[in-house]
């Protein structure tokens, strides 16, 4: 079971709309975890496989796919990436100017119940 901190970035990253990317640090400061970007990279290591967060929106902050102990996943977050029609260039970076999600207070607080009518 996740603890309440990996369920808190989960939440952030869940936000992230299709086409766009966030940082490791982008994401750990949405959820209210200034300076632990590699926290972020911990928490969607912890996924479990054929989960629904959108875990390859997160990339580092020079733009690029951070490199995994297990091999050939940072490609498939590329394809991944491409496939949502984000480019990268020739040495593997995406333009964070063109694509970087941009989070409003609003898309990050938590719901409010309806009032009855």
């Amino acid at each position: 079971m996740a603890s309440d901190t990996y369920t808190e970035i989960y939440r952030v990253v869940d936000q992230i709309p299709a086409g766009r990317v966030a940082t490791y640090g982008q994401i750990a400061g949405l959820a209210g975890l200034p300076g632990r970007a590699r926290q972020v990279g911990y928490a969607l290591h912890a996924l479990p496989e054929g989960s629904a967060v959108p875990w390859h929106r997160v990339i580092n902050a020079r733009g690029t796919v951070s490199p995994r102990s297990n091999g050939d996943s940072g490609v498939c977050q590329q394809i991944l990436l491409q496939a949502e029609g984000i480019d990268c260039t020739l040495d593997g970076r995406t333009l964070l100017r063109r694509y970087q999600w941009t989070a409003t207070p609003m898309v990050l607080s938590e719901p409010t119940p309806m009032e009855p009518g």
